[in-house]
């Protein structure tokens, strides 16, 4: 389970730490996507071996299915932290989710998030203002 927000500044390279409490769980590798919002969301090769699997075996139609198979394969990016522990953002994510210099990396369950420090401030913002609402409408069920 990943969880906490953590601030890291690139390098020259375009590397970025991984935050070390999270290092055993991505010695594997991991997958850099675009999220649907400005971030870059990192998911455990086990955890993208999931979702491939759930997106070949879905409920969708066939051409939604590959329509959703080629928006999220296509630009996928496979990776490792390097000895140091830093990971390379590849440029076309780095421009999608407008990083430059600095990042946040936020933990969401299964996955990281990497975000540019103010799009996350407003993100993390407008989370916390919908929470209660989420939370009642769960508890509801």
């Amino acid at each position: 389970m990943f969880f906490g927000e953590f601030e890291y500044k690139i390098d020259q390279k375009g590397r970025v730490p991984i935050p070390p409490k999270f290092r055993r769980d991505l010695k594997d590798g991991m997958v850099l996507i675009p999220g649907i919002e400005k971030c870059i969301i990192a998911y455990p090769l086990s955890e993208w071996k999931r979702l491939a699997t759930a997106l070949t075996t879905g409920s969708a139609t066939p051409n939604k299915l590959r329509k959703l198979n080629r928006a999220i394969f296509a630009t996928a990016f496979s990776t490792r932290a390097d000895g140091q522990g830093r990971i390379a953002l590849p440029t076309p994510l780095r421009e999608h989710a407008e990083i430059v210099d600095e990042v946040i990396i936020a933990g969401a369950n299964t996955y990281l998030e990497l975000w540019n420090r103010v799009h996350w401030e407003t993100e993390k913002s407008n989370c916390l203002e919908q929470a209660w609402q989420i939370i009642e409408s769960l508890e509801r069920r």
